[in-house]
């Protein structure tokens, strides 16, 4: 794997992930849609009756920041092979992922602890989701590997 490889696999499993997770919020009808919150957040765009925000500038942000991260992790990932940490193989990426969605919750726990508005979200719902999307992210990092390798 090289540099270019690991931003790809960051971006398609940023992208699994997503898709995880908005069909979740689909299914269950419940606020969980990632980008938009993160957007909402990062942009301090709440609504007055503590919804995400539907400006595409929240949206765009959302995206661009989330991606972002999908792709530092899958930086870290290559970092940890190629020091001898794992190997990219679905079992380390799906570990991986289990330990990016660690630290992924207590990123947001933060967030929303220190945010002066954050957008009214069922957390605990959402806690949940982002530790078995970030399984899913793993997942998708491995399989876009394996599909450039």
């Amino acid at each position: 794997m090289n540099i270019i490889t690991a931003i790809a696999a960051g971006i398609g499993g940023t992208a699994v992930m997503t898709a995880f997770i908005y069909l979740l919020s689909y299914i269950t009808k419940k606020r969980l849609k990632v980008v938009k919150i993160l957007g909402t957040m990062l942009t301090f765009q709440t609504t007055p009756d503590k919804q995400t925000s539907e400006h595409s500038s929240a949206i765009v942000v959302g995206i661009i920041g989330h991606y972002l991260v999908g792709i530092i992790f899958s930086l870290i990932y290559y970092w940890l092979w190629t020091n001898g940490i794992g190997k990219p193989d679905f079992i380390t990426c799906a570990i991986y992922g289990f330990i990016s969605g660690i630290v992924g919750i207590i990123v947001w726990r933060i967030f929303f602890a220190i945010h002066p508005n954050p957008p009214a979200v069922p957390l605990k719902d959402y806690i949940v989701s982002i530790l078995i999307g970030h399984i899913f992210f793993g997942a998708g990092v491995w399989l876009t590997h394996q599909l450039l390798t």
